[in-house]
């Protein structure tokens, strides 16, 4: 047995960090196993190639950080409304894990305290929004799959790539600008993502419900990719200088692979597949090049690392 983590939605300790037996039937397993194809599909975006040969304007980690704080005002609003839903209420903490807060701040931080009037919602990031809002009104249990998505790869990938752009940025040490990957309030985000796999699982949903589960996490990464292929898009409009950080090949970045989460992710899920792990140590090696990927990137390559585990 490993250390116990004090982990709680404000009712005490709940979760012990511990070994745990998981079965097909679960659904973190049918999750994992459903949405294998379409992540893959992200993966490939013509987004995702464009970063990997360099392509890369500093301004789209703006639209990218404004594209988040649309997307989890909208979860977070439909979680609230649905808090005391049976199917949901396991899964509700707002102290551990609501994000458009800390996103607000970060956009103040760049913006100016005038950011409100500076931003808006892009069409892709609105369909988003609005399915979101969608589910949340007329069949709330598919929450679970927005909130299981976002909220997990968040508390993967997102907190290696926190460093990264920090870094990359100059921000101060003190976390201005990179609030959204900060948890306060979560001290293991193993034993927490432990927790709430747990919670999930544990939910009673009967076979059908949990394959609508499956199809509606399919619907999250589509709306990803759809958010990536116009970030592309919005880039070249964008007059801003194409930094030329060409992507070395894997295992050139000079840093430790196996400490990668992408990396030991896929290997242990396909046998040696470090496509997500490729991107991420080639971004290590060029600083510039993190700026952009810290924002939308480091929420869907965490889902690499939270699928595959």
């Amino acid at each position: 047995m490993e250390s116990t983590a004090n982990v709680s939605n404000g009712e005490g300790p709940v979760y012990e960090d511990k070994k745990e037996t998981l079965s097909p039937h679960d659904l973190s397993e049918m999750l994992a196993a459903g949405t294998k194809e379409v992540h893959e599909k992200a993966e490939n975006t013509q987004f995702v190639k464009d970063f990997l040969r360099g392509r890369i304007r500093k301004e789209l980690f703006k639209l990218g950080a404004v594209a988040l704080y649309y997307t989890y005002a909208a979860m977070e609003e439909e979680i609230e409304r649905n808090q005391g839903h049976p199917h949901f209420a396991p899964l509700y903490f707002p102290a551990e894990l609501h994000r458009h807060e800390a996103l607000a701040r970060d956009l103040e931080y760049f913006f100016g305290p005038d950011w409100q009037t500076q931003v808006k919602c892009s069409q892709a990031t609105q369909r988003y929004v609005d399915r979101i809002h969608e589910v949340g009104q007329e069949d709330p249990v598919l929450l679970v799959a927005h909130a299981y998505t976002r909220y997990m790869g968040d508390l993967s990938g997102g907190q290696v790539l926190k460093k990264v752009a920090q870094r990359a940025l100059k921000l101060p040490p003190t976390g201005e600008g990179l609030e959204f990957y900060q948890f306060d309030n979560i001290h293991s985000a193993k034993a927490f993502k432990q927790l709430y796999r747990s919670r999930m699982n544990e939910l009673e949903l009967d076979v059908e419900t949990k394959k609508k589960l499956v199809d509606e996490a399919v619907k999250a990464f589509q709306f990803n990719m759809e958010v990536f292929d116009e970030l592309e898009e919005m880039g070249k409009t964008i007059q801003e200088d194409v930094l030329d950080a060409g992507m070395p090949v894997h295992g050139a970045a000079g840093g430790d692979i196996n400490k990668c989460p992408y990396y030991n992710a896929k290997m242990a899920a396909s046998g040696g597949s470090a496509y997500a792990c490729q991107l991420a140590m080639a971004v290590l090696r060029h600083p510039t090049g993190q700026v952009l990927f810290a924002t939308w990137f480091a929420a869907l390559a965490g889902l690499a690392a939270w699928y595959l585990m």
